[in-house]
């Protein structure tokens, strides 16, 4: 743990340069800034409060159903929801969850830890997934508050990783009172790790309990393009897009009415994705520029955040990003939850064990490339076949979560 404190301490004027040059630029508020060199200003009203940390808005948005559970069965708390961009806590913020206040998180320095616990009269510090800060913990477990990680994941080579650095990796899991792994394999990480058994509880992927949120009003593609003719490529990576593009260039031959929502991982990539649709001759839109979208676009790149719930909408076909470069694929029960068509491609050990299941059931088209990715748009767009698609993965996507389970290890700790 020396070194890691050694580490960080060093690393602190180059976070707080970095902090400050994405205030000047305006790519992050006042007040972002201000939440991570710890200069918050107290709630009007306090009390006994719960601190919920996730990475940004996939994590957030996968627990805020069980968020909301937790308010119903602990009401005597306040929450305290942090996270590491603005624009997961603009997503959290617009929820407006009673008795909560949403900000970024501080930089993992101990003595701002302790301080926001202090401030905020932290009883516990829940953490979601992968989300292990060193400082953080340690300054919950000084102050006797437990360390609850829910919907734990661990990656196969982020383990061997952590067992290169097996003090801080020990030092760390001691700090956790109770962990809920996401998965069998993830836990028997964990456990491999130095977690005591003792402080395992019931596994719950909380990204199974996601529900889609209520939409307002009309979407932005209603009327304009067929839901039945729409596919969507989600949270795409950089690698993907050109196969992508070549894909949609190929299915357009023998479909060409079918229309692509292309929304990638990180919008800052936009400019170079623009580049690639021009090179490949599609018409398209920036939804970030508010371009309009006409029956006869071609393309709509979705290059902005937390709107995804509105493309999962409009699309019959989603192909699940970061799966066809070596990412590991981001969730299947996202856009299960919409009941499209799922595509993957050949990296998703983030969720080995449900792409399996889904693969195994005939609940999921697996790809390569942009050929075989055009082979399976033009599969899912027969109705009959994209009925029995979804009926299939809606069947292996609904697995046993044992809440109760879970909360009747958590009920001694928060009530």
């Amino acid at each position: 743990m020396l070194f890691y404190q050694i580490l960080i301490t060093l690393a602190t004027p180059a976070l707080l340069s970095h902090a400050l040059w994405q205030r000047l630029r305006g790519r992050e508020d006042r007040a972002a800034f201000r939440a991570r060199i710890g200069l918050t200003r107290s709630p009007e009203r306090t009390g006994p409060t719960l601190w919920i940390h996730g990475a940004s808005n996939g994590e957030l948005a996968s627990a805020r159903a069980f968020i909301t559970l937790l308010q119903a069965r602990y009401p005597k708390y306040r929450l305290l929801i942090t996270c590491n961009t603005v624009s997961a806590r603009d997503m959290a913020a617009g929820w407006d969850l009673t008795e909560t206040t949403v900000q970024l998180a501080p930089f993992d320095l101990r003595w701002l830890a302790r301080s926001l616990i202090r401030a905020r009269d932290v009883r516990a510090l829940i953490v979601l997934e992968n989300e292990f800060w060193p400082n953080r913990f340690l300054a919950a477990a000084e102050a006797a508050l437990p360390v609850i990680v829910l919907g734990a994941r661990i990656s196969g080579r982020s383990a061997r990783r952590w067992s290169q650095l097996d003090f801080v990796a020990r030092t760390v899991l001691e700090s956790v009172r109770l962990l809920s792994a996401q998965d069998g394999d993830s836990q028997d990480r964990f456990v491999a790790l130095g977690l005591s058994n003792a402080r395992v509880a019931p596994r719950v992927n909380l990204k199974a309990l996601y529900t889609p949120p209520p939409l307002a009003g009309a979407g932005p593609l209603d009327g304009i393009w067929h839901r039945s003719t729409t596919w969507l490529a989600a949270s795409t990576h950089e690698g993907e897009d050109e196969s992508i593009i070549a894909a949609h260039c190929l299915a357009l031959k023998s479909q060409p009415g079918l229309r692509l929502i292309l929304a990638p991982r990180h919008p800052r990539r936009a400019e170079r994705i623009t580049s690639q649709l021009i090179r490949a001759g599609l018409s398209f839109a920036r939804r970030s520029k508010g371009e309009p979208v006409t029956a006869e676009t071609q393309v709509l790149l979705a290059d902005t955040m937390g709107e995804m719930p509105l493309w999962y909408t409009a699309a019959a076909i989603c192909f699940v990003g970061g799966s066809l470069v070596d990412q590991g694929g981001h969730t299947p029960f996202e856009p299960g939850a919409f009941e499209t068509v799922l595509l993957h491609g050949p990296h998703v050990a983030n969720f080995d064990r449900i792409y399996s299941r889904l693969d195994r059931e005939d609940g999921a088209l697996a790809v390569s490339d942009a050929e075989s990715l055009a082979n399976a748009l033009t599969e899912a767009m027969r109705p009959a076949r994209a009925l029995s698609l979804v009926r299939n993965a809606r069947r292996a996507l609904a697995s046993d979560q044992d809440i109760e389970g879970l909360f009747a290890r958590l009920d001694p700790m928060l009530r």
